[in-house]
């Protein structure tokens, strides 16, 4: 069954020259034209990902991508006109797994897509489970649970949770991480890694005393158990 990309961007011959390169790929396309339909039509249609422009006329970007947030994980990959970092860290603060700026190459599109849904799949027969004292991380379900409460946690910071805890005391530099977490073929830099660690600590710390995420400074961070 093909894979099916919303496409919400208003400029109509962005969005018609992106969907006919992604249907050449052989995905499903839908688009969207604003970001009220976007939500809309998120609800309805249930895309396995979505490219998401940030300037969109009756709900921004942002707007959009919190709103699929409040009851989705699935990925999405923000698009901007704009390269300031303010626009690429506010996107992934919000949730956005990836962030492409405008304007771009066809192949690029297509390799990070094809990116981020590896990064979000999850082979049948492993089992990934980590338990520690209030925690568990488990990226069977993609579910992290944090003093028996279930919270709503990004595919991309759960798995560079997963990551760190599952070598505890292993010290990582950012660069080990986005290559080992977001993989070779990811365009980003370092501040990434900074992004999702300040969003798992607001999740997780001060839980536990027999854990805790840890910066070690000059060098990256680590899971550290005490």
């Amino acid at each position: 069954m093909a894979r099916k990309i919303m496409v919400v961007e208003d400029d109509g011959n962005i969005s018609d020259l992106i969907r006919m390169y992604l249907e050449k790929e052989g995905f499903e396309v839908k688009a969207c034209y604003d970001g009220g339909s976007a939500v809309e039509s998120f609800r309805e249609w249930k895309p396995d990902l979505v490219l998401l422009d940030i300037m969109l006329p009756v709900m921004d970007g942002w707007s959009v991508c919190a709103k699929i947030r409040e009851s989705a994980k699935t990925p999405i990959i923000m698009l901007t006109a704009k390269s300031e970092v303010f626009d690429r860290v506010t996107g992934l603060e919000m949730g956005a797994d990836d962030y492409l700026v405008k304007p771009f190459e066809m192949k690029e599109l297509i390799a990070r897509i094809n990116a981020v849904l590896r990064r979000t799949e999850i082979p049948d027969d492993t089992r990934k489970r980590l338990s520690f004292d209030k925690l568990v991380i488990d990226l069977d379900s993609y579910e992290l649970l944090v003093d028996g409460k279930r919270i709503d946690t990004p595919p991309k910071e759960l798995e560079l949770l997963y990551h760190l805890a599952a070598t505890p005391n292993r010290v990582y530099t950012r660069n080990q991480l986005l290559d080992e977490v977001w993989g070779f073929d990811y365009f980003g830099d370092s501040r990434t890694v900074d992004v999702h660690i300040k969003r798992l600590r607001e999740k997780i710390e001060g839980i536990s005393p027999a854990w805790a995420l840890k910066t070690v400074w000059g060098v990256g961070y680590k899971f550290e158990v005490l």
